[in-house]
């Protein structure tokens, strides 16, 4: 392949303050991307780059999957991502990008001889679409950390919202240069907030937004009267739905604290709260703290935008594990080197968020999308108890596959993390059903244990609604209705078992009819027949319930002398309980 400056492309546009974004020269001046190859759309080099993100891997030729890519965007993307395209989807996927006015397509070959297929070179080609190859041996990751943190240095973060007030010091501009200089070299929220505790002293607090503890600083004492205070809760959680934005006190607390929120675009990503021993805090510090949430709204963008490359690689390899299609061995070996210990007894987790109508919204911010909140908390509750399990997100779903514990209780465990990762209230939280497998002894019992833990899940939001949890031993019948794959012929002996209660038609008056006395039949049968338990039950005079008895004798045939009959009838009530959404 030749380099850029080999396909006479125009020289890139030079820096100038008053045009945003990255000029290309720029960008092929990291260290990451020296000895790239260019392979197509060399005109489109007089651009610029404001923004750096991921190729989506999931039908990454789709335009709805395309939706969040701004203009001048970079994307990167491994070369197994495009590998999954034909010739038209390629074409698809170079026309949608430049509809959308993105900046160009980075590619990481790994193994592959071909990194970017002829049809997508033409395309882009076509398009004046920047399409360039990483060298062999640079990690994605690496390129995309690079980027990110040129993006920062060039000028102020364009996703950082600017601070509601000015620091009143001369040195303001200074503090913030300060600040960002810990992040371009590599520094994360931790190293923030220790900066902003070595500017203001005291003791300083970085969360989620809904108030989750991220990193800390400061003197102990100092974070020990924080943590102690009435903004926290017993578990140590910043009360973030009770902390207004700003210069604020609190009875117990000495003298005031700043809290702030971390702002990206209009992306809610946290707090920042700072606290004085002193308590001499005041309002000329709040400009201070807000330069330091800017900051740490890059620290947070820069950290999803290098997570999301690494977790698109685990989740796509642990997908593969799940579903059979990785041989064990070589998964065991893969697994070791992403960190994860799969080579052990193993239960699968599985977390699914109930559905909900809308997002989560402040009044005008909204939060960081549900499913990535979501698998960070999972994670951050499993990783204490077992570094060495893998927790991936996929979409509305997160999988934890966790060494089975020594007591064997699995059920007690799943139940201590659902409750951990439910915490204790705040701002945020969303319902979600969870379900647990059984132990798997060894690698090749996993894609079973998955599958158990998927069925757990699913059952036990039908039958139990939204929250549910479930053991995969613990369904009962359900299990076993649940192995049955032909939902049509469940459905089948459902309607042929209960006539005309599984098939209601006609008025509105005679659904209500239907599923009234399936509610009859199923309580009757639970009560093995005891009519006046089941009158009492229902709130029925003893007589109403024998004369529905009658009718459903007549509808259905003498189920109070035919046992096999009862069981048919219990069965097919439990299918519609189940399979119904």
């Amino acid at each position: 392949m030749a380099s850029p400056a080999d396909h006479g492309a125009a020289a890139p546009t030079a820096a100038t303050p008053d045009r945003p974004g990255l000029p290309w020269d720029g960008v092929l001046a990291l260290d990451a991307l020296r000895g790239v190859s260019l392979v197509a759309g060399r005109t489109g080099l007089q651009g610029r780059v404001t923004r750096v993100g991921v190729l989506p891997l999931d039908q990454p030729d789709e335009p709805d999957g395309l939706d969040d890519v701004r203009p001048g965007e970079l994307l990167l993307a491994p070369a197994r991502a495009l590998r999954v395209l034909d010739d038209e989807g390629l074409g698809r996927l170079a026309r949608c990008l430049a509809e959308r006015s993105a900046a160009g397509l980075v590619v990481a070959p790994g193994r592959s001889p071909d990194a970017v297929p002829s049809a997508l070179a033409a395309a882009a080609d076509a398009e004046a679409l920047p399409v360039l190859v990483l060298p062999a041996e640079t990690r994605l990751e690496d390129a995309l950390e690079q980027l990110v943190s040129a993006l920062a240095a060039h000028r102020e973060p364009a996703v950082a919202q600017e601070p509601a007030h000015q620091a009143s010091h001369a040195g303001a501009d200074d503090v913030h240069r300060a600040l960002l200089q810990i992040v371009v070299e590599g520094g994360g929220l931790p190293e923030v907030a220790a900066g902003l505790v070595g500017l203001l002293g005291g003791a300083v607090v970085i969360t989620t937004p809904d108030g989750r503890v991220l990193a800390d600083a400061g003197d102990p004492a100092d974070l020990a009267a924080a943590y102690g205070a009435t903004c926290f809760t017993p578990s140590g959680r910043l009360r973030t739905e009770d902390e207004g934005d700003g210069l604020t006190r609190h009875a117990g607390l000495r003298g005031s604290h700043v809290v702030v929120r971390i702002a990206a675009g209009r992306t809610d990503h946290g707090r920042i709260a700072a606290f004085s021993s002193p308590g001499a805090l005041g309002p000329e510090d709040v400009g201070t703290v807000e330069r330091a949430a800017t900051v740490a709204a890059l620290a947070v963008t820069k950290q999803l935008a290098v997570r999301a490359v690494e977790s698109k690689y685990q989740g796509d390899f642990l997908r593969d594990l799940l579903t059979g299609q990785v041989d064990p061995e070589v998964g065991v070996a893969h697994a070791a080197s992403l960190g994860w210990d799969i080579d052990r007894p193993l239960v699968v987790v599985v977390a699914e968020l109930d559905p909900v109508e809308g997002e989560e919204q402040t009044a005008t911010l909204v939060a960081r999308p549900a499913g990535e909140r979501f698998t960070a908390a999972w994670q951050s509750v499993v990783r204490p108890r077992d570094p060495q399990a893998p927790v991936v997100g996929f979409h509305r779903e997160v999988v934890a596959v966790l060494g089975a514990p020594a007591h064997r209780d699995v059920d007690r465990l799943a139940r201590e993390l659902v409750r951990e990762v439910r915490g204790d209230g705040g701002g945020g939280r969303r319902s979600f059903g969870a379900g647990v497998s059984r132990v798997a002894l060894h690698p090749d019992g996993l894609p079973r244990a998955y599958e158990e833990a998927r069925t757990a899940v699913r059952v036990a939001r039908r039958v139990q609604g939204p929250g549910a949890f479930a053991h995969f031993d613990g369904l009962g019948v359900f299990r076993l209705l649940s192995l049955v794959p032909d939902d049509a012929e469940l459905r089948a002996f459902a309607e042929e078992t209960l006539g005309p209660l599984a098939r209601p038609g006609g008025s509105a008056a005679e659904r209500q009819e239907s599923a009234d006395l399936r509610h009859t039949l199923e309580v009757l049968l639970d009560a093995n027949l005891n009519v006046a338990q089941a009158a009492r039950h229902l709130h029925f005079h003893y007589n109403t319930l024998r004369y529905r008895i009658a009718k459903l004798e007549r509808m259905l045939g003498p189920f109070a002398e035919d046992p096999q009959l009862r069981l048919s009838l219990h069965l097919a009530l439990q299918i519609l309980r189940m399979r119904e959404p």
